[in-house]
């Protein structure tokens, strides 16, 4: 259940007064970052989305740095390995369309590169879940149908 305010200015206070959430959905970025992060800033159970699953498995193949590759491919056994990815089911695909309409709505741009993050957001929403992000501005315009976290 939403509870964060539509204001960016409230969205970032709001995150430093959090309480810990019992469960929540971490964002690509967050994965990525996962060993930066100290685990108190995330929810006590996390899940991932498939579409993050999707992005980590392109991302070796997204670099031509070796050894960028390789540590990109080493991220996604360790994701493969912890995580069972929540689905890109019906129930999401029903609130990406709201998602899409609170960005378009807002004079963001919902296609392009954002279409995966807003897409992530969707399964947030169709679980009922917080989304869990480093870039918060990817979600602006999404407070009212999500809870977006930025650690």
């Amino acid at each position: 259940m939403p509870t964060s305010t539509s204001s960016p200015t409230n969205t970032r206070r709001r995150v430093a007064e959090q309480r810990r959430h019992q469960r929540g959905i971490l964002d690509t970025s967050v994965v990525i970052d996962l060993e930066k992060l100290d685990a108190a800033q995330l929810p006590a159970q996390v899940a991932i989305s498939a579409l993050t699953m999707a992005e980590l498995a392109a991302g070796p193949h997204a670099t031509t740095d070796p050894d960028e590759r390789g540590r990109r491919q080493d991220r996604l056994q360790r994701a493969e390995a912890a995580f069972d990815p929540l689905p890109f089911d019906s129930e999401a695909a029903r609130a990406y369309g709201r998602v899409y309409a609170a960005v378009a709505g807002a004079g963001r741009k919902a296609r392009g590169a954002r279409a995966v993050d807003l897409l992530i957001a969707a399964t947030a929403c169709a679980s009922g879940l917080p989304l869990y992000t480093r870039n918060g501005s990817d979600f602006e315009a999404l407070e009212d149908l999500i809870d977006v976290v930025v650690v």
